[in-house]
């Protein structure tokens, strides 16, 4: 008779379903999907002498929704309606609520994430730095984190993004009325934070997830007035006062801003080689130097563009220049751009403060320039293509004056310069850099 043999599998400390695969796994939850949802109607009932709705509600901060109720009418009496204007009414109040909107959903779950105004500040911020579309000037980019730094961050900083709105920034324009900021810098500062919260977008449809309608009656906003802004400008004499007392290294700079209305950056980016004409009467506007680095792009398309200067001005320029072929026109010596927060701290500031002047910038220059041009009746189309400003009419645009390079030096030259260049005796000394080629002398010229 054969024996049966046992085998008893081993002992082990495993329990005997360890490695079965549970039947029915656990699942993730779903998020909140307005597609997955086929709308409320609301349920109707009494409560005390009114008709009242109830309905689900999104709430931001929580993932579940609530149970909001709404008055819908009374039972009886004046304002009592039927069973049908009822469900009407009550389609209409869960509407007005948003309950069932993309938008209001959207709106909530992003402020179930977290998200805060500077989190959102510092997106944007990296966005625009980046951005090859429509690309900010870094000096932009600046001005902006300035804003952020001084008083953005830290007043609305650590409010979700959701709850920046006309109310919290209007607390926000109260304050800084009350520090006595100008109409036109609280101004500013509102810009920034509509483009902040303008900035959070659904990543799929592009569409904001806080369209705030800003209101600006609402906000108390300071009224800008162009005619209390302050734009200080310079007048002939004054312009002759300070090229006159001026240190030579600085004489040329000032004498060719007032006597074409360049801007300062673009003054300080004139390359020798590349943007000054074989006779220095023409100055190709190209490039522009800030914080002591040339950039190859200007403040606007229409700030590439050429300038003709009087001919007392181009022979001023020919003896400054000397016999450098190459290199910054001002520059340090290096071979850098100048500083501009140099030039206004240590040159012209003081030297408005020992004649008396009100204190002003580079950009006084510019305007005096500008004046200059309309009382000699300039063409405008000429005047805004030598500022580098953009047509004002269809007539700037299909005028070509522009293109006739002997009328516009004729111009130049009939249009003078509103100003005296010193007499004799003064003497222009360029910054050579000392990485200059060749026998660079330094020239005094009389004037």
């Amino acid at each position: 008779m054969q024996e049966l043999l046992l085998i008893t599998p081993p002992v082990t400390s495993q329990p005997a379903n360890a490695n079965v695969c549970v039947a029915t796994p656990l699942k993730r939850r779903r998020g909140k999907c307005m597609s997955r949802r086929s709308g409320q109607t609301g349920h109707e009932e009494k409560s005390g002498k009114w008709y009242v709705v109830r309905f689900w509600m999104d709430v931001p901060g929580q993932e579940d929704r609530r149970l909001v109720r709404v008055r819908i009418c009374p039972i009886s009496g004046p304002g009592a309606l039927s069973a049908t204007e009822r469900l009407r009414k009550r389609k209409e109040v869960i509407t007005a609520s948003g309950a069932d909107s993309v938008g209001h959903l959207e709106k909530v779950q992003a402020a179930n994430y977290g998200v805060t105004f500077q989190e959102q500040a510092n997106e944007w911020l990296t966005y625009m730095k980046t951005r090859k579309r429509k690309p900010v000037a870094p000096s932009t980019i600046e001005t902006w984190q300035s804003c952020l730094n001084k008083w953005l961050n830290p007043y609305l900083g650590d409010m979700p993004l959701s709850v920046v709105d006309n109310d919290s920034v209007r607390e926000l324009v109260s304050r800084m009325t009350d520090a006595n900021l100008s109409p036109k810098s609280i101004s500013n500062y509102v810009q920034v934070v509509m483009a902040v919260v303008g900035s959070a977008k659904d990543r799929k449809t592009r569409k904001r997830l806080y369209p705030v309608v800003w209101d600006y009656e609402y906000l108390d906003m300071p009224v800008v007035k162009k005619s209390e802004q302050h734009r200080p400008v310079f007048t002939g004499e004054t312009v002759t006062r300070i090229v006159a007392a001026t240190k030579p290294k600085n004489q040329m700079l000032y004498v060719l801003c007032a006597s074409t209305g360049l801007r300062i950056g673009e003054a300080l980016g004139i390359n020798i080689g590349k943007h000054i004409s074989p006779d220095c009467s023409t100055i190709v506007v190209r490039e522009k130097a800030w914080k002591g680095q040339i950039q190859s792009f200007l403040k606007t398309d229409n700030g590439a563009r050429e300038v003709d200067l009087h001919p007392s001005v181009a022979e001023m320029l020919r003896r400054f220049i000397g016999n450098r072929t190459s290199g910054l026109l001002f520059c340090t010596r290096n071979g850098k751009p100048l500083s501009l927060s140099n030039i206004l701290r240590r040159s012209l500031h003081p030297l408005l403060e020992k004649l008396g002047q009100p204190k002003a910038g580079s950009h006084a220059f510019r305007r005096f320039r500008i004046t200059w041009l309309r009382k000699n009746g300039v063409p405008r189309d000429l005047e805004n293509f030598w500022t580098g400003h953009a047509p004002e009419t269809v007539g700037d645009i299909y005028s070509k004056l522009k293109d006739d390079v002997e009328f516009r030096k004729t111009v130049a030259e009939n249009a003078g310069l509103g100003f005296e260049i010193p007499a004799s005796g003064c003497s222009i000394v360029p910054n050579v850099p000392k990485i200059a080629v060749g026998d660079v002398r330094e020239v005094a010229v009389s004037c």
